[in-house]
């Protein structure tokens, strides 16, 4: 998409009222998600609206993520939670398992795994990841970019490590689907929550599964809503999963699903190659600014720029009306399609006092 006809979309779909860098918390609904979630409440409240049309927007919104991460939608399962998808993997290991990990992961994608008691959870440094595969782990769970400080994974090297011991890969892409480009299906199961950089409502969250995967991965969290014919398996326990990914769906926040369809396919519209493009063009002026204030940013190539020791200016980035963000004593700014440079340069100006 032509830089001109992404700022007629940003102008049509947002209108933030703050310098907001902030996505890697929580993305900017877009109008047209906001007015489908408004749509639907207004129907439940008034009795005009009980259940019909729900699964369509699901499966609108699956089919929308499938098609943004490069897989078939009978791959996608859909869920609440990133955590909970991670836990239904975690609970697949045998004991004793090796589960590998980068230091300082985020929080969802490490907890399951620690609080089964009976697993060996490995940390080593995220660049280390790939070489500390080894005979005998049985996954390497990490994020394609981390959360506390924007660095992108080497993932070509993780995966084929992993492959040549064996080893499972579990890929958290919350913090870069929406913004980089991404083939899901080269991992046995990634897991996104769709409420930063795919703009959705909280509440929604997807998780891939291989077909190989697939065979070993128990649908623990089972219920009426795994089957293909979910309004028929309602009562006592559903006789028929489906065959798809869709056996590993959770019972659904319906309201959230409305909106995140229409943010998807926004997504869509727009094109991931178009929204790295600007965002990493955009991430780059703010390094290249901190660096001339002298402060130098966690270098790379990512829409997720963290520059340590500035976490406590966040309050008072806020206070001028920039919305970033303190993670791990950084200050951490996230760039989307709906930033500009104004945004990076207002921030920088605020910074420069």
């Amino acid at each position: 998409m032509e830089t001109d006809s992404l700022s007629r979309v940003v102008e049509d779909q947002f209108a933030p009222e703050t310098t907001y860098l902030n996505t890697a918390s929580c993305g900017l609904l877009p109008r047209r998600a906001v007015e489908a979630v408004k749509k639907l409440v207004d129907e439940l409240a008034t009795g005009r609206r009980v259940g019909s049309g729900d699964f369509e927007a699901v499966e609108a919104a699956r089919a929308g993520f499938a098609r943004l991460v490069g897989v078939d939608a009978d791959r996608v399962a859909t869920g609440g939670s990133v955590s909970v998808h991670v836990g239904l993997i975690a609970a697949s290991l045998p004991a004793g398992a090796e589960v590998l990990a980068p230091e300082g992961e985020f929080s969802s994608i490490v907890s399951p795994f620690a609080g089964r008691g009976d697993l060996r959870v490995r940390y080593v440094p995220l660049e280390a990841l790939a070489d500390a595969v080894r005979p005998g782990t049985a996954l390497v769970a990490f994020s394609s970019v981390q959360s506390a400080d924007g660095r992108i994974a080497d993932l070509d090297a993780v995966r084929k490590a992993a492959a040549a011991h064996g080893a499972r890969t579990l890929l958290d892409a919350t913090q870069s689907a929406g913004w980089l480009p991404l083939d899901a299906g080269a991992y046995d199961y990634t897991v996104v929550g769709g409420f930063k950089f795919l703009l959705g409502p909280r509440g929604t969250s997807f998780l891939t599964v291989t077909e190989e995967a697939q065979r070993t991965l128990p649908a623990l969290f089972a219920a009426w809503a795994a089957s293909d014919d979910p309004w028929n398996s309602t009562y006592g326990p559903v006789r028929r999963l489906s065959q798809s990914a869709r056996r590993y769906d959770e019972p659904l926040s319906f309201l959230s699903y409305h909106g995140a369809e229409h943010s998807l396919a926004l997504l869509d519209e727009v094109g991931v190659d178009a929204i790295h493009a600007h965002v990493t063009g955009l991430a780059a002026r703010f390094r290249e600014g901190l660096a001339g204030l002298g402060r130098e940013a966690v270098p790379g190539e990512s829409a997720v720029v963290a520059v340590p020791g500035l976490g406590g200016r966040a309050a008072e980035l806020a206070r001028a009306g920039v919305v970033v963000s303190d993670r791990a004593g950084s200050l951490r700014a996230a760039f989307h399609l709906y930033n500009t440079e104004a945004d990076a340069d207002r921030a920088l100006d605020v910074l420069a006092r």
